[in-house]
């Protein structure tokens, strides 16, 4: 990964983001990224994060697309 942020052509694609949590510690998101500063769970929860406070990220393969690796 080149940037240490996601980028506008990254909106739409399944991702993995751990932020810096202000009490301390790391908070995980896993889901579809919305917009630069949002993520929708699986269960359709939106998690808005601080973009300055990304710790890691990346663009993880859809579930869906997993399973068709598996079953071939």
């Amino acid at each position: 990964m080149s940037t240490t942020r996601p980028q506008e052509s990254d909106i739409g694609k399944r991702v993995s983001i751990r932020v810096q949590d202000p009490e301390g510690g790391f908070r995980d998101f896993l889901g579809i990224l919305v917009t630069l500063t949002t993520v929708e769970k699986k269960d359709g929860s939106v998690h808005q994060f601080d973009p300055a406070k990304i710790a890691v990220w990346k663009v993880v393969p859809n579930q869906t697309t997993m399973r068709i690796k598996r079953e071939s």
